[in-house]
C-alpha cells in the first residue's frame, strides 16, 4: 500500500491548526486584596499599564477593572463593577487589551455609562466600532489653527468671548451661577445647524451630578430637539469613583470618532464636548490614588492630577485639512469655592485652556444672567472666531463695559457727574440690559449683530432701562418683516460695511413705531 506524502502532510498541518485554534494561553493572577473600588492581583507579570483584567467571582459573574498601579509583586486595578461579589482568591485574567468604548452615529440620541453601555431603558446600542478610551492627542502637524466661529447663542460670549471650534474654553464659577446652563444654550444652539456641513454633534460628560440633575438635562435637551445629535455620558453621584474618573475620556473619544470621519473620505464632523465637572473627576481621581498608596500633594492630590487634565483637553483640536478638517471644541467646566479661582485645580485648567468664561455669583444675585464677569472672562482665539459683522459692533463693546463698571463704581460713592459721563453710564447701563437673556433661547448671530449695532451706535440712549428688552424683541421681528431685505443682505455680506446708513435708517423708522 502507498501512502502519498503530500496527503500525510496536509492532514499534519490541518491537525497543527486546530490545535493552536484550541489552545488558549492566558495570563492569570489571584485576588490578594480588596476593598472601596480597589484590588490588587498578585502573579500577572506581563501585564500592561491602562490594560482590562477580567475578575471571576465565585457567583459565576465577570467583573472588568482596569490596571492602574504596576508594582513589584502586586498590580493595582480600580473596579467597574459590583466590588462586593469579588473575594481574597478569586482568579483574575489579564486580557490585552487596553480600555475601549463603542462608538458609532447609533451613540447619538442616547445616554450612556461611560463604558458606553446604554441606561436610558432603550434598545441595546449595537455600535458600529470602538476607540480606545485614553490616547495620545494628535500633534501640531496634524492640526490648523482655530479660525471657524462655535456660536453659543448666547450674546454675551459671541461678542466679547468668542470660541471657535476646536478651542479649550474654560467655564468655571461657584456652584448655582449657571455654568451648565451657558453650556446647555450652546448646545441648543447648534440645531440651527443639523443636517448641514457645518453641523456639530454634541456630547454632554455628567460626572458626580446627581441622577435626577442629569434627568433634568436630558429633559430639556429633548424638549429643544437637541437629543437628535447629542449623546449623553452619565458618572453619576451614585457610580464608583472609577467610573467618574473615565467619563470625560469616554466621551472624548465618542467625540473622535466623529471628528476622525474625514479622514476616512467621509464628511468630517465638528464636536462639541461639555465635560461637567472636572473639579468632581479631579475628587474621584484624588480617591482612587490615595487608594492605590500613591503619595499626595498639594491638597492631598496626587502630583500628576494636571497630567489627568492636561491629556484631555490636549485632545480638543481643529485638525489639518489632510486629516480631513474635523474639530472637537472642549468646553470643561470647573466648580469654585466662595469665588477662589487660584485654588489648585481652577489654576492648573486655566493653565491648560485657551480662555474661560468666568460665571460671578454677586452678578447673578443682581438679576444679570448669564452672569458673566467681562473683566475676568478671555477668550485667546478672539476676533478670529467671529464672522466680520460681529467684528465690526462688537470691537469696543468690552472696554465701554468695564469703563462703565467704573463709573458705575465712581457713581454710587454719590459724586456729581458731568454730561458726557453721565450719557456713558446711561448707554453702559442699556448695554447690560441688552446683553441679559434668557435660559435656552438661543440667538442667531445676525440677530445678535443687529441688536449690538442698534446699542452701540446709540439709538438705546433714550429707550427706558425697563423697554429696551420689548424694544430689542420688537426690533428684531422687524427685520424679520418689513426689513427682512436687508437683514438678508447682512446675512449673505456678514458685514455691515455699506449697509451702516440704511441699517441706522431701518432702526430709526422701527423706532419711530415704537410705543
Amino acid at each position: 500500500m502507498k501512502i502519498k506524502t503530500d496527503e500525510i502532510t496536509s492532514v499534519i498541518k490541518q491537525e497543527i491548526k486546530n490545535f493552536a485554534s484550541q489552545l488558549e494561553i492566558s495570563e492569570v493572577g489571584q485576588v490578594v486584596e480588596v476593598g472601596d473600588g480597589i484590588a490588587r492581583v498578585y502573579g500577572l507579570g506581563k501585564v500592561m499599564a491602562g490594560e482590562l483584567l477580567e475578575f471571576q467571582t465565585q457567583s459565576g459573574k465577570t467583573v472588568t477593572g482596569l490596571t492602574m498601579n504596576l508594582e513589584q509583586d502586586t498590580v493595582g486595578a480600580a473596579l467597574f463593577g459590583d466590588t462586593d461579589l469579588i473575594r481574597e482568591g478569586d482568579t483574575v485574567k489579564a486580557t490585552g487589551r487596553i480600555l475601549e468604548v463603542p462608538v458609532g452615529p447609533e451613540m447619538l440620541g442616547r445616554v450612556v455609562d461611560p463604558l458606553g453601555v446604554a441606561v436610558d431603558g432603550g434598545p441595546v446600542i449595537r455600535a458600529s466600532g470602538t476607540r480606545k478610551v485614553d490616547i495620545v492627542a494628535p500633534g501640531i502637524a496634524a492640526r490648523q489653527p482655530v479660525k471657524e466661529p462655535l456660536q453659543f447663542g448666547i450674546k454675551a460670549v459671541d461678542s466679547m468671548i468668542p470660541v471657535g471650534r476646536g478651542q479649550r474654553e474654560l467655564v468655571i464659577g461657584d456652584r448655582k451661577t449657571g455654568k451648565t446652563a451657558v453650556c446647555l444654550d450652546c448646545i441648543i444652539n447648534q440645531k440651527q445647524y443639523w443636517g448641514t456641513p457645518e453641523a456639530v454633534v454634541c456630547i454632554y460628560v455628567a460626572v458626580g451630578q446627581k441622577d435626577s440633575t442629569v434627568a433634568g438635562v436630558v429633559e430639556t435637551l429633548r424638549k429643544n430637539g437637541a437629543m437628535d445629535y447629542t449623546i449623553v455620558v452619565n458618572a453619576g453621584s451614585s457610580s464608583p469613583a472609577p467610573l467618574q474618573y473615565i467619563a470625560p475620556y469616554s466621551g472624548c473619544a465618542m467625540g473622535e470618532y466623529f471628528m476622525w470621519q474625514g479622514k476616512e473620505g467621509k464628511t468630517p464632523k465638528h464636536v462639541l464636548v461639555v465635560y461637567d465637572d472636572l473639579s468632581k473627576q479631579a475628587v474621584a481621581y484624588r480617591e482612587l490614588s490615595l487608594l492605590l498608596r500613591r503619595p499626595p500633594g498639594r491638597e492631598a492630590y496626587p502630583g500628576d492630577v494636571f497630567y489627568l487634565h492636561s491629556r484631555l483637553l490636549e485632545r480638543a483640536t481643529k485638525l489639518s485639512n489632510e486629516n480631513g478638517g474635523g474639530s472637537l471644541t472642549a468646553l470643561p467646566i470647573i466648580e469654585t469655592q466662595e469665588g477662589d479661582v487660584s485654588a489648585y485645580i481652577p489654576t492648573n485648567v486655566i493653565s491648560i485652556t485657551d480662555g474661560q468664561i468666568y460665571l460671578q455669583p454677586e452678578l447673578f444675585s443682581a438679576g444679570v444672567r448669564p452672569a458673566i464677569n467681562v473683566g475676568i472672562s478671555v477668550s485667546r482665539v478672539g476676533g478670529n472666531a467671529q464672522i466680520k459683522a460681529m467684528k465690526e459692533v462688537a470691537g469696543s463693546l468690552r472696554l465701554d463695559l468695564a469703563a462703565y463698571r467704573e463709573l458705575e463704581a465712581f457713581a454710587q460713592l454719590g459724586t456729581e457727574l458731568d454730561a458726557s459721563s453721565q450719557r456713558q453710564l446711561d448707554r453702559g447701563a442699556r448695554m447690560v440690559e441688552l446683553l441679559k437673556q434668557g435660559q435656552f433661547t438661543p440667538f442667531t448671530v445676525i440677530d445678535q449683530c443687529i441688536s449690538i449695532f442698534s446699542a452701540s451706535k446709540g439709538f438705546l440712549d433714550d429707550v427706558a432701562l425697563t423697554r429696551v428688552t420689548a424694544f430689542e424683541k420688537g426690533l428684531l421681528e422687524y427685520f424679520q418683516g418689513p426689513g427682512k431685505a436687508l437683514r438678508d443682505q447682512l446675512s449673505e455680506k456678514k458685514s455691515f460695511k455699506g449697509l451702516e446708513d440704511q441699517f441706522g435708517a431701518a432702526i430709526k423708522a422701527f423706532k419711530a413705531t415704537f410705543k
